[in-house]
Parts: structure tokens; C-alpha cells; sequence
């Protein structure tokens, strides 16, 4: 069903790029802006697991270094069918996790070390396959799709905002309406992106929840873990970058969202709800 949701949303999102272009700049503005747009998450696709890891400060372990979340890591890549991801530790006590990388054979794996002294290794192995499920999933992928046409549709609605300063309508700007129809679609089209892709973003957290509760065959363990994380993120907040939020397990910004609408993730009792009625595996 989230699968499908997903695809919906991001054929919605495709139909408002295709809207907004057609009503400012016709087939060549889509075009235009869908390049710049590209040209930009490209970038962030193709080199996110160097950025996101440098951003945290996150360090590399090897078994070694971390052998119980080595052997978790190792037995539930296998059991998943992935290739063994690369495993890192973030420093600092919120607790919290993420994935990243741009495919199978260049994925990363991530725990902060708040994380590690919190969970039992049931809530544990929960939240290491609920992020190898992002990676099975490429949601790295669906993101940055997401992004880059959400990224048109907001150069498209600057360009129509810049072109209603100016006194530049569209097509039949000869009348009054053009002027203020550029004016209301600059406001609402980039609103109307950022709750699609966050609507997307949602759908793949209730997937990766699901498809990490059939990898470690524990969704007590997950749900139990998700408790803990959302609890433990309030009393100590994370100094996050608002543009890496979706990447992790829980919100890193929990408490500072308007509303459900414009969070990357579902809301935590809903997400529990649904892992204590699945069986176990």
C-alpha cells in the first residue's frame, strides 16, 4: 500500500512540475528548471554518504572496534540479501540512526553512540534492519527524485514570484488575472511540493518499518526501540541539520515540527501501533 502511495505522490508531484511550467514557461520553462533542478540533487545523490558522515563527524569501525554491532550488522545484510555496508559511529548521546549512500555496494550504515547504550540488542538488530530496508528499498534514490522535482517546482514558482514583480504575466497577461495568478501560484506551488515530498518521505519510514520487521523477524524489538528513541530524542535534542532530518531512524527535530504535515516522519504512536500488530517472524 506505501509502495503504491508512493508512486501515486510522486506522479503528483511530476503533474505540479508539469502545471506550473505549462501555466509560466511552457514545455521549454519544465525543461529549464527540471536541469538546474538535477544538476543541483545530483551532487547530493552521487557524494551523500561523504557529506552527511562529515557532517556529523561520524568515524568508521571495523569489527574490531565495534564487534557486537559488527556481527548485527553482518548477520542481518546477509539475511537481507545486501552486500556488507560500511558501519559508522556518530559521536554525541541523542540516540538515533541513519543510512545513507547512493546504491547496495556503496551503503553506510550509521548509530550514534547514544544509541548503542540505550537499546538492547532486540531494539537494536530493529533499528539496523530498519535501515538496511532503506537501503534494499534505494530510498536514497526515491529522495533525491523527489527532491529534484520539488526543486523545479520551486524555481519555477520563484520565477513566476520575480515575474509578477516585474509586471510579467503569462500568456494572457493582458488581463488583471495573469498578474495575480502568478502571484498565488509562487506562494502555493512550493508549499504544495514540500508537503508531496514529505508525504513521500513518510510512506518510505512506515516501508523501511515494515520490511526491517521482517528482516530481524523482531517488530516488538523495533516498536520497543522507537519508544525509547522518541523519548530519549526530546530530553536530548540533537543539533541537526533540518535538510538531513529524513535520513534518520526518528526525527533529529522532533518538537519543532507546525505540524504532522510538514514532518518527515509519521507520528511515532502510529508507527508502533502498526509494528505491535504485526507477528513475529
Amino acid at each position: 500500500m506505501n509502495t503504491l502511495k508512493t508512486g501515486i505522490l510522486l506522479g503528483a508531484l511530476t503533474g505540479l512540475l508539469m502545471l506550473i511550467g505549462g501555466y509560466f514557461g511552457g514545455q521549454q520553462g519544465v525543461v529549464i528548471a527540471f536541469f538546474f533542478a538535477l544538476v543541483m540533487n545530483f551532487g547530493s545523490y552521487w557524494f551523500s554518504d561523504k557529506i552527511v558522515l562529515s557532517m556529523y563527524r561520524a568515524t568508521e569501525v571495523s569489527e574490531s572496534q565495534a564487534p557486537e554491532l559488527y556481527t548485527i550488522v553482518k548477520t542481518l545484510a546477509l539475511r537481507a540479501g545486501l552486500p556488507m555496508p560500511r558501519i559508522y559511529i556518530v559521536p554525541g548521546d541523542t540516540p538515533n540512526a541513519f543510512a545513507t549512500g547512493r546504491n547496495e555496494k556503496h551503503a553506510v550504515v550509521a548509530v550514534t553512540e547514544g544509541i548503542l547504550r540505550l537499546l538492547n540488542s532486540d531494539e537494536l538488530e530493529g533499528v539496523i534492519a530498519h535501515e538496511l530496508t532503506h537501503i534494499k528499498n534505494r530510498d536514497m534514490l526515491i529522495g533525491s527524485i523527489a527532491a529534484t522535482i520539488a526543486g523545479a517546482v520551486m524555481m519555477l514558482a520563484s520565477m513566476a514570484k520575480w515575474a509578477a514583480i516585474f509586471g510579467v504575466g503569462n500568456r494572457d497577461d493582458d488581463e488583471s488575472g495573469g498578474i495575480f495568478g502568478l502571484i498565488i501560484m509562487a506562494i502555493l506551488a512550493p508549499i504544495a511540493a514540500m508537503l508531496i515530498q514529505m508525504a513521500i518521505s513518510r510512506s518510505r519510514e512506515y516501508l523501511a518499518d515494515e520490511g526491517g520487521s521482517r528482516i530481524s523477524g523482531k517488530p516488538y524489538g523495533l516498536a520497543s526501540a522507537l519508544g525509547k528513541l522518541s523519548q530519549a530524542s526530546q530530553a536530548i535534542p540533537m543539533d541537526a541539520n533540518p535538510s538531513t532530518a529524513h535520513m534518520f531512524i526518528v526525527n533529529p527535530l522532533t518538537g519543532r515540527s507546525m505540524t504532522s504535515l510538514f514532518s518527515t516522519h509519521p507520528p511515532m504512536e502510529k508507527r508502533i501501533a502498526r509494528l505491535k500488530e504485526m507477528r513475529q517472524f
